[in-house]
Formats: C-alpha cells, structure tokens, sequence
C-alpha cells in the first residue's frame, strides 16, 4: 500500500563490541520519563519527598522487567520449553515479550515494599497518593515501549488495508498471513491510547485523590488493551474464542473500576 506505515529494517545498532537495542532504548527512555514526571507531580503535591520516586525505581523497575518476563515465559512456553524452544532466549529481552500483567504485578509489589521502607526513616504521604503521582508517568513510558514492538516488527494486528496500515516484511509475517503485506499497527494505537490516558489522568488531578488516579489507570488501559488485543494475530492461548490477554484485561478492568468507586470517595 502506498501509504502504509513501514516497518524499520534495523532493530539495532553496533559500535564496536556493543549492540544497542531499539527496543531496549525505548524502555529506557520510557522508565526515565516516568521517573522524572512521577517525581515533579508528587513534590508538587507533598512536601519533603524529593528523590523518593527515584529511590523507590531502583527496586520497582527491575522487579517489573523481571516481572514482565516471567509472564511472557509462563505464558508462551513452547518458545523456550517446546522442541524447538532455547532456554537461553528467556535472557533475551531485547527480542521483545514482557507482559504487561506481570510487570505491573511484581513492580507494584516491589515499589511498595520500597516504598515502606522508605516511610520508615521519613515521613510520607500513603502509598495511594505515590501511586497517583506516578500513574501517568507509567502510561507514558507503556507509549514510548510500545514503539519497540515497532522496531521489531512484532504484536501487529489482523490485515488492513489503510493509510495507517504496517507494511510487515514476508519474512515477520506469521503463517497463514504470507499473501498479506499490511496490517493493524497495534503498537501504535495502544501507545496513542496510552498518551491519550495520561493527559486525562493529569487533568483530573485536581479533583480525586492519588489511589483513584491510580484505579482509573488500571481501569482505563486494560479497557483498551482489552479491545487492542482482540486484533492481534501473534501466537496465544485462546478459550471461547477471546485470548488469554483479555481474559486477564477483563478482570483487572473490573478490579480498577472497584478500587475507583472506593477511592473516589475519599478526599483528595
């Protein structure tokens, strides 16, 4: 298609004995974006927390990689485990495969650890009130790491023709999908998705406290990953015609929209 977005021939770069990523770029950047507007909204908001979200990454960011991957692994076995599986691609993160599921699972669970500890030697507002803070700067480091599955011409949708299209190359396409050359940019929407999230989260703001920001995040995204992912065509475990990914989409959407209607009507 003439107008199709194209799919980038390199998913790194080598200088010297060191490869860089794109994908791995991409995280990075997210994570420090993150970091850095989680910091401004909460110093905004609360006195004597500076450095506080920073300290708390050093923790939450490796347990949601870490976290992340698991989850991939457990939920794609046969990539790694099946006959024609390599147990040493499991290290190969810059290859793609980090659930989001399991990335906010165990980096929420890390971040609150970190975080009491850190309420032990200093005075901090509640978690909730952190979690707010950071939310939006999550959303946008999810839209800076979708741009990634970009680079590696991975997680499209079914086939599209439109000017908004992804040209996949013959040789990314999956079988069954070689006489298609382009197809739903689900990376795309998704990350557009996430950017349009944030800015709504930052605007209401003013008006609810930290833990239903942070509910509203969890609620609003699994909405939409819910949908997102009904258009991908990658390998996945499917029941009743919906894939594994919606199923978990569903119920923490539902778990969002609970935890909101309770933190909203708590004062801000």
């Amino acid at each position: 298609m003439r107008f199709a977005i194209s799919t980038p021939t390199t998913s790194a770069v080598e200088i010297g004995p060191f490869t860089i990523h794109f994908y791995a770029l991409c995280i990075i950047a997210g994570v420090a974006l993150a970091i850095w507007l989680g910091n401004r909204r909460l110093t905004n908001s609360h006195a004597n927390v500076d450095g506080v979200v920073a300290d708390v990454a050093i923790y939450a960011v490796p347990a949601g990689v870490i976290g992340g991957r698991l989850y991939h692994v457990v939920t794609s076995p046969d990539r790694y485990f099946g006959s024609n599986g390599n147990l040493i691609d499991i290290l190969k993160i810059w290859n793609g495969g980090l659930g989001i599921w399991g990335a906010m699972s165990l980096g929420t669970a890390a971040a609150y650890l970190a975080y009491f500890r850190i309420g032990k030697t200093r005075e901090l507002p509640p978690f909730s009130s952190f979690a707010g803070a950071l939310a939006p700067g999550l959303l946008l480091a999810q839209a800076i790491g979708r741009w990634g599955n970009w680079f590696n011409g991975e997680l499209f949708g079914r086939p599209l023709e439109a000017p908004w299209a992804l040209s996949i190359p013959q040789s990314l396409r999956p079988v069954g999908y070689q006489e298609f050359q382009t197809f739903h940019p689900t990376f795309l929407y998704e990350s557009l998705w996430c950017l349009l999230l944030a800015i709504v989260l930052i605007y209401l703001t003013p008006k609810y406290s930290g833990g239903a920001i942070f509910a509203l995040y969890v609620a609003g995204y699994s909405a939409a990953r819910f949908f997102i992912e009904g258009l991908r065509i990658d390998e996945a475990h499917t029941w009743g015609g919906l894939r594994l990914n919606q199923y978990v989409s569903l119920l923490v959407c539902v778990g969002g929209v609970l935890a909101f209607s309770r933190f909203s009507r708590s004062k801000r």
